[in-house]
């Protein structure tokens, strides 16, 4: 009788423990930030990806895990030249539009909502925002101020009574035909088709459109104009044209084609709960509800984990340990991830930036320009223990690259350089700085890092140790601010340096050097005048052509030998400027209890679909 209660007993315990708590709920857990913005066309991170990926669709879909294979989605065909919808030498794409599919307001997709969405988007091109893309593939151009300069021979700013936003009354018809004759004309309703025209062949653009990318996803017309986006006529765009994220109608507000909807953003918490859409289109998810929640702290993280109150978690690598071989929590590594992340340097900060001190050489602060002196970049690469940083903070799971560039992609070569760790060579670096200035007198900078970034709080503070050792009188303040917070203070040019990744947008070379490497790109945007006049000026290593001229040879050109030796001579000139310090090149992991089904991974895709999840013991 004992035996058999004992026997009882220990059944009982498994049965409790291997109960599926809320059984119509998934809970991921996150550290790193809430979403930066629901607006597709502003979104330009993970944390408001994975939101927008459940809520709004593209035209077309990676298929499962691949990075290359596409399949419909809001279109019926994926464009291709043997399917004739891939005309005109590769620069008109045709895109028949699915019907019978609803928005989460009941509406029907039409072919016109597709259209409106992507006018809206490269009409309003936020400044740092992921239109770029789009720009630089239909029109050779990285923004709607390079068209609009391109066609009337003046600045955007000069055209635009700064008292009112409204155009200056001689300018007023030529900003008309920035629509009329430009971009209206390069996306068009043909029937149930929309046909894109781009202004030369660009290789990439079909993987622009597809999957997970929000700058491509589609929006309800009627709807946007009722919430107050750009009202579809050719004499207003101006008014709706970069906006500041929180005065975009659609910083909070969601209506979209995908199988979830948006209930609830709580900022106070940092939770957004998602809800089922049942009249989805494919049918309805598996699940009811998800709630997206950044926790902000490991330990409530680990214990909501063990405990089942949490299904999946974006556990920081330097915890993947107290967490392996729990009972009940499934581990899945290494996975793909086409990622680097990276050290750059603001070669002009913002005078106004809080984070340079005095704004002086003075030892109370550094000069707005202080980076653009390439001894102290070169000294600050020396500074980083690449090797402990893989083995030690990403627990094995990242490689060295010896540039920003994944080593996946065409272009990438393993025998180019790699930054080494010498406190040796950072110290002769650190004292020709600024003519030996910079050593005599010292500097203090803040470094950020995003909160909950475990990894990037490490790096940094690792950064901040090896340069107060070199020299006393240098001082470096590690802080963490909140991911949009941080997101906002780079994008506008008030930090000195800054610890950031990149995800792919698309699995091609360009996505990756452009976005470093050009003026235009959305990193080297945010590295300052000096910076981008050093990429925009022509150089003898590089044949009289500048970096920004090599990286947009390499985008059009269809010859994958080519390609890789372009991008191989623009990698060469960065490492040996010290453009960026590659830290590591990403792999992944999942970290989930062992219930939910149906995940898989796909390195293009920010968070999870959780439209193919369910739970069961």
């Amino acid at each position: 009788m004992r035996k058999f209660l004992v026997v009882f007993l220990v059944l009982a315990t498994f049965l409790v423990f291997a109960e599926v708590k809320n059984p119509d709920t998934i809970v991921r857990l996150n550290l790193a930030g809430e979403p930066d913005t629901f607006d597709p066309h502003f979104a330009y991170d993970t944390a408001s990806g994975e939101v927008l990926s459940e809520v709004y669709e593209c035209l077309i879909e990676y298929v499962g895990s691949s990075v290359t294979e596409m399949a419909p989605r809001l279109a019926t065909q994926v464009p291709t030249v043997q399917n004739g919808l891939i005309k005109d030498d590769g620069k008109t794409y045709v895109f028949p539009i699915r019907k019978g599919v609803k928005f989460h307001n009941g509406a029907e997709l039409k072919p016109e909502d597709v259209e409106y969405s992507f006018e809206r988007g490269l009409l309003f091109d936020p400044a740092g925002g992921p239109m770029w893309m789009l720009w630089e593939a239909m029109f050779e151009v990285y923004a709607l101020e390079e068209l609009v300069e391109a066609v009337a021979g003046k600045p955007y700013s000069e055209m635009i009574d700064s008292n009112t936003g409204e155009p200056l009354p001689e300018y007023k018809d030529t900003l008309v035909k920035i629509y009329t004759d430009y971009i209206d004309p390069a996306i068009e309703v043909e029937g149930d088709n929309v046909v894109f025209h781009l202004k030369r062949p660009f290789g990439p653009f079909l993987s622009i459109l597809c999957g997970y990318a929000n700058w491509s996803m589609i929006l309800n017309k009627e709807w946007s104009i009722a919430q107050g986006c750009w009202d579809g006529k050719a004499d207003t765009w101006w008014r709706y044209h970069d906006l500041a994220k929180e005065k975009s109608p659609l910083y909070a507000k969601t209506n979209g084609t995908g199988p979830f909807k948006v209930v609830e953003w709580d900022r106070a918490q940092q939770r957004v709960t998602l809800e089922r859409f049942d009249g989805y289109w494919r049918g309805p998810a598996k699940i009811k509800k998800v709630i997206i929640w950044n926790v902000g702290e490991w330990s409530t993280m680990k214990a909501m984990l063990e405990k089942g109150d949490a299904d999946i978690a974006a556990v920081p690598t330097i915890y993947l340990p107290q967490i392996e071989n729990t009972p009940g929590i499934t581990v899945i590594k290494p996975l793909p991830y086409v990622s680097v992340t990276s050290l750059h340097f603001n070669w002009n900060v913002r005078p106004d930036s809080k984070y340079i001190g005095s704004g002086k050489l003075d030892g109370e602060g550094i000069p707005p320009d202080f980076f653009s002196d390439e001894h102290l970049r070169r000294a600050f690469a020396y500074v980083i223990n690449y090797d402990a940083v893989i083995k030690d903070v990403l627990r094995g799971l990242g490689s060295r690259v010896p540039a920003d560039l994944p080593s996946t992609l065409l272009g990438y070569n393993p025998k180019l350089p790699l930054y080494q760790f010498s406190i040796t060579k950072a110290t002769e670096e650190f004292k020709k700085a600024w003519n030996g200035e910079v050593w005599k007198k010292g500097f203090k900078l803040t470094l950020l890092y995003n909160t909950g970034n475990e990894v990037r709080r490490t790096i940094a503070e690792m950064i901040k140790t090896y340069v107060e050792m070199i020299n006393p009188k240098f001082k470096i303040e590690v802080r963490g601010e909140q991911w949009p917070t941080y997101l906002t203070s780079y994008k506008n040019g008030y930090l000195p340096a800054f610890i950031i990744g990149w995800v792919a947008d698309y699995p091609d070379p360009h996505n990756f050097i452009q976005t470093y490497y050009h003026s235009a790109g959305t990193y080297g945007f945010a590295q300052g005048e000096n910076f981008k006049k050093f990429v925009s000026t022509p150089r003898p290593e590089l044949g009289g052509k500048s970096v920004n001229q090599i990286i947009e040879e390499a985008a059009t050109n269809p010859d994958p030998a080519v390609r890789q030796k372009l991008y191989e001579q623009v990698q060469i000139v960065a490492i040996n400027n010290v453009l960026g310090v590659p830290l590591y090149e990403t792999q992944t992991f999942f970290v989930g209890r062992s219930w939910v089904k149906g995940w898989f991974n796909n390195p293009m895709r920010p968070g999870h679909d959780y439209y193919y999840l369910w739970k069961e013991e």
